[in-house]
């Protein structure tokens, strides 16, 4: 590689790589870069020209890394921590950044907390776009792969990288519909009754978070859904049960009815996560520290 050629890398084009790479299509790159194809596909054509590699090949409906390409991801992640590290001594104003940020969280934790950020920030005017995806049980990857920027699980993943901050507490309750049907009064009652739980695409769900040693075993559920917002209309008019964190009671679960467990369950915690390369950057730091505000003002 010349030097002109090394001169002609930046910031910008290492991030439309690894977003091509993360995502194996042009077009959902620009996507998620909010900019269009032929954008995605110049710069692309750039970093080819630069490197000498074509770094991706075409399979079938999606695009294909080279060696060179899986090679390149480690260093290239290595460099975009670098260029953040310049900024994190700046001086830092939320009003006049701005600040895009991606947050791997359920619906359960989108909602309890996010509505009010948002509102907030709008009030404040902070400059401030925020983007979901699912977590499901989530992996070190999401974070160390700079796919996301923060995590809210109940599931952290525990590695030397990754910095885990509890960030509220719950029990879990019975939820149901009291026109139709009673609480359950007795561990049996529970095992007896039709159930509604929650089973994320990407793994876990409702009865992963469930820890009740007094209950012989977590019963086998009626009906499956993929988010907490689908739970309602099953439950609604029927005999079923859910049991969620208490909290739910404000979102997805309002229009249910909500009772105590019939026996002892350890209380769920809900953890923020981060990797350390993001612990020092200014804009990072406050949208933790929004999120912990909102966290705070949860009340029954």
């Amino acid at each position: 590689m010349s030097k002109i050629d090394f001169l002609n890398l930046d910031g910008q084009i290492l991030r439309t790589f690894l977003v091509i790479l993360e995502e194996s299509s042009v077009s959902r790159a620009a996507e998620r870069l909010e900019v269009t194809q032929s954008a995605v596909s110049h710069t692309l054509a750039k970093l080819r020209q630069i490197l000498g590699d074509p770094l991706f090949v075409r399979s079938g409906q999606g695009l294909t890394p080279t060696e060179t390409a899986l090679s390149l991801k480690a260093p290239v992640l290595q460099v975009l921590d670098g260029l953040k590290a310049l900024t994190e001594q700046r001086p830092f104003d939320p009003r006049s950044e701005d600040m895009h940020f991606v947050v791997a969280a359920n619906d359960m934790q989108r909602d309890l907390l996010f509505p009010q950020l948002v509102r907030q920030s709008l009030q404040d005017g902070v400059n401030l776009t925020l983007e979901f995806k699912p977590s499901g049980v989530p992996s070190v990857s999401l974070l160390r792969d700079a796919r996301c920027d923060l995590l809210l699980t109940p599931l952290p993943p525990d590695a030397p990288d990754m910095i885990q901050y509890k960030l509220f507490s719950g029990e879990m309750m019975c939820f149901y519909d009291r026109a139709c049907t009673q609480p359950p009064a007795s561990v049996e009652d529970y095992l007896s009754a039709h159930h509604v739980t929650v089973q994320f695409v990407l793994g876990g769900g409702s009865n992963d978070v469930l820890k009740a040693p007094d209950l012989p075993y977590i019963p086998k559920p009626t009906v499956t859904v993929s988010n907490f917002s689908g739970i309602t209309p099953f439950v609604r008019g029927t005999d079923m049960l859910a049991t969620e964190i208490e909290f739910m009671h404000q979102t997805s679960l309002r229009d249910l009815d909500m009772v105590p467990l019939p026996f002892e369950a350890e209380t769920l915690t809900v953890f923020m996560v981060w990797h350390e390369r993001s612990t020092n950057d200014p804009a990072h730091r406050w949208l933790r520290d929004a999120v912990t505000d909102c966290s705070r003002a949860l009340v029954l």
